[in-house]
């Protein structure tokens, strides 16, 4: 993701949400501080992973369960958005790749992070202004990852495009040259969800449109 391209959309979703980009930009470094040699997942790592494969991105709406009841897994790399790595890792199927803010999701949801991460998962691991507690609390808990921020990338803190986990899972597979991007539990107009978490669906929904997926 060509940051100058994302940077009015970016503003956009800060103006929006009243969020501060000054925050943004103290939890990227934040994060950018922990990263050490052995902790740090490569970037060709995850290219392998996905490129000129068929991906999966598997969001976490109620309606997961369902769509992978009908899924044949051998035929994707599967992409696992936050709290949808628990769900996968629950019927025994380890997410090739994860993105995830460690925000949102119990303490339960994030230990199947980690342990999906012990068994090979590549973990995104997201900074944004409300998260640097969980950054601090969990980060040392995954062998390796890969850092991320919605603000401006720099060093080995990447932006690869997107705003919540759902979207930012498109955007890796669109970055890395999926041959083809498939979507699970992905419901865009979930009416059981709090009015901020709706404004992230509009936009969820805006930004993957933006991809043509």
């Amino acid at each position: 993701m060509d940051f100058t391209l994302w940077e009015p959309i970016y503003e956009q979703i800060l103006e929006d949400f009243g969020f501060d980009r000054e925050g943004d930009e103290k939890a990227a470094l934040f994060l950018s501080s922990r990263l050490t040699e052995e902790n740090t997942a490569s970037l060709s790592e995850l290219k392998a992973l996905i490129s000129g494969k068929p991906v999966l991105v598997c969001g976490n709406a109620p309606k997961l369960g369902d769509d992978l009841s009908e899924i044949n897994f051998l035929d994707f790399t599967v992409i696992a958005a936050d709290g949808a790595a628990a769900v996968l890792m629950d019927i025994g199927i380890v997410p090739e790749v994860i993105c995830t803010d460690l925000d949102g999701n119990s303490e339960t949801d994030i230990k199947k992070e980690i342990l999906a991460c012990e068994k090979g998962s590549i973990v995104l691991i997201h900074a944004h202004g409300d998260n640097i507690c969980k950054l601090e609390k969990y980060v040392p808990l995954f062998k390796r990852f890969i850092a991320t921020t919605q603000a401006k990338p720099f060093d080995k803190v990447y932006n690869f495009g997107g705003f919540s986990d759902g979207d930012r899972c498109v955007f890796v597979a669109k970055e890395f040259m999926a041959k083809s991007i498939k979507l699970a539990g992905f419901d865009f107009e979930d009416l059981s969800v709090n009015l901020v978490k709706k404004e992230k669906l509009k936009w969820a929904k805006e930004l993957i449109g933006l991809l043509g997926i």
